[in-house]
């Protein structure tokens, strides 16, 4: 009877396959945002991609409209084109920004 036990080259080809997975399963999502760039104070209230400071977790959790520490993705080369009424400059940021009054 063939013994059961993994072996040390079973147990790395295991571990190497899952590795492999993983980043294949990841690649198309990289892929996906190469062409966009995040810009923060454009996105609307509860509609962010990510990042909404503090006491949110991240994607729809922003608390209101144009929020300076919150972003949305939007094509490259857009972000400081595109309208934020509480931006210093009137439209989206590369960074997080304190918001003006809208």
């Amino acid at each position: 009877m063939p013994d059961s036990k993994p072996t040390s080259s079973s147990a790395t080809a295991l571990a190497l396959a899952v590795g492999t997975a993983l980043a294949l399963a990841q690649a198309p999502v990289h892929a996906q945002y190469a062409d966009k760039e995040k810009c923060f104070g454009v996105a609307l209230k509860g509609k962010n991609d990510c990042a909404a400071g503090p006491g949110t977790t991240c994607a729809g959790t922003s608390t209101r409209d144009f929020q300076g520490n919150a972003w949305k993705f939007v094509a490259k080369g857009t972000c400081e084109k595109t309208s934020s009424k509480t931006s210093s400059t009137g439209f989206g940021q590369l960074k997080e920004f304190k918001e003006q009054k809208a």
